[in-house]
């Protein structure tokens, strides 16, 4: 391309020069701005329409809405009901007794000890009446059972429920005190305080030196009464005893849902390389 042409070129003139312009590129770039005004004249006759087409629709619809005429009621010109008639309550029916007499089994004695109650009545008089325990008088028995009168009969009462007493100290705990924080917090806890070097220092061999310490964490979860079970020596005694002094206050054990004292024990491991 002569320098006179390059001043009158288009830029994509001089972009393809020596180049397929048939490939498509060429023809793609060069009707690029014609493309994207139809397509923006595309996009805002679509969004005319759609607003043109809303407009028409919220007109129809005032058209459509009716009006609500609400009247006043004066509630002063209703008349309040009636009220109904009682009906008469029900007489209780009373509940007719039935003679009663005392069966008294035949039993040998002199006459001047034998009481009143206990003479034995000739059989007519046991024919319209119940036997009973107690003698009662009534209307004469027409073959209804009735249960006998219970008298001086003491019922059993149920045992009476005792609530565990949640003041003493634990030894077995649905949930045992814990340090706060976890297994993962108790190992920070003994990476920082305790001194591991001790047993080294005090000329213990290579090998492990476990300390079981126990001690009582209170309701709230206040550790005291700290003492060592254990003892493999080189000092690692009096160090498990001092760490767990030292420390935090521990989450407190729960039996039935209640916080109690409980004595919890812990193992403390010196190791030495």
């Amino acid at each position: 391309m002569e320098k006179t042409e390059i001043l009158r070129a288009d830029i994509l003139d001089i972009l393809f020069e020596n180049r397929n312009k048939d490939y498509g590129a060429y023809e793609l770039r060069k009707q690029y701005g014609r493309r994207m005004t139809r397509a923006v004249l595309a996009m805002v006759l679509i969004c005319g329409m759609a607003m043109m087409a809303g407009l028409f629709a919220r007109k129809s619809d005032n058209k459509n809405q009716t009006l609500d005429v609400v009247t006043d009621v004066n509630l002063a010109k209703l008349k309040e009901p009636e009220p109904e008639p009682e009906l008469p309550k029900p007489k209780p029916v009373e509940e007719q007794k039935i003679a009663t007499e005392i069966l008294t089994a035949p039993k040998i004695t002199d006459d001047k000890d034998v009481k009143e109650e206990e003479v034995m009545k000739p059989v007519e008089d046991y024919e319209n009446v119940k036997i009973s325990n107690i003698k009662q008088d009534g209307a004469d028995d027409i073959g209804i059972v009735t249960p006998p009168v219970e008298q001086g009969i003491k019922g059993i009462a149920a045992p009476v429920k005792q609530e565990p007493d949640y003041d003493v100290i634990f030894t077995t705990v649905e949930i045992a005190a814990s340090f706060p924080g976890g297994i993962g917090e108790w190992r920070r806890f003994l990476e920082r305080q305790l001194n591991a070097e001790l047993p080294a220092e005090n000329g213990a061999p290579p090998g492990v030196y476990t300390v079981v310490v126990s001690f009582i964490v209170n309701k709230l979860g206040q550790v005291s009464d700290v003492r060592a079970e254990t003892d493999p020596g080189y000092g690692t005694k009096e160090e498990a005893v001092r760490v767990i002094q030292k420390g935090p206050n521990w989450i407190p054990a729960e039996q039935n849902g209640h916080k109690v004292i409980y004595r919890h024990k812990q193992s403390i491991t010196f190791r030495v390389e």
